[in-house]
């Protein structure tokens, strides 16, 4: 699969990561994409500083280099970059901006699923309403830390889970039908197909400091279109 290159150059390359792709190569079956293992085909070596959930889409960086690797890497240990998620979560939120600050712990006995819990590590995520629908919201996180699942887990845990989750939400694909209702039709021979099958969780920008120039870098992942057509139609048929 070609990976779209937002930017490179002889340290950084970042990436608008497809959803549905690894970040890293899967632990039991290492044939499964990933875009880890297509730039390492490219490039010989590259060093993963952070990953994306394989169902998320958006800005995803890498070092070139270990020097690059190791300034990256403190600063995501020291949460001195700033992430900027879009999320489409299932519910009108109450509030219009407000933080969920809940320690966030692997389950203890299903693998791959994370929970609330005293256990857990410190985790603070910032957030804004972007946009409202009558029974969606669109909004900005900005995560302090970067804990697995973090966005899923924090908005789930205040009743909001993201519009499409498989494991945290109500719904594994959002249709056209659930936001016209009763005003969709469809062929008496014909399937509806879903808008989206992933999670509606979208990585919008990445600011960090460059490892040679020393300067603050910004840089933005346009959303991928299916997140793009689901926005469009609830702005169509989903303003209540």
């Amino acid at each position: 699969m070609k990976l779209d290159i937002i930017f490179e150059d002889d340290d950084v390359i970042l990436v608008n990561k497809p959803s549905d792709m690894l970040t890293i190569p899967d632990r039991h079956d290492a044939d499964k994409p990933s875009v880890y293992g297509n730039l390492n085909k490219i490039y010989g070596k590259v060093f993963i500083v952070h990953r994306l959930d394989r169902e998320t889409s958006g800005v995803i960086i890498f070092a070139k280099n270990e020097a690059a690797h190791r300034h990256l890497s403190m600063q995501f240990e020291n949460h001195e970059t700033s992430k900027i998620y879009i999320a489409l979560l299932d519910g009108a939120l109450h509030n219009e901006e407000g933080e969920i600050n809940k320690p966030i712990a692997p389950h203890i006995s299903v693998p791959g699923r994370m929970v609330i819990a005293k256990r857990g590590k410190e985790s603070l995520t910032l957030y804004k309403v972007t946009e409202r629908f009558k029974h969606f919201t669109l909004v900005e996180a900005n995560i302090k830390t970067g804990r697995t699942h973090q966005i899923r887990i924090h908005f789930q845990s205040n009743g909001y889970p993201m519009a499409v989750d498989s494991l945290y939400g109500r719904r594994n694909e959002f249709y056209l039908s659930e936001i016209k209702g009763g005003k969709f039709r469809i062929g008496k021979f014909d399937e509806e197909r879903p808008l989206m099958t992933r999670t509606t969780l979208h990585a919008l920008k990445l600011t960090f400091l460059h490892p040679t120039k020393l300067e603050m870098m910004t840089f933005e992942a346009p959303m991928h279109k299916d997140f793009t057509a689901t926005l469009s139609q609830l702005r169509k048929w989903g303003k209540g």
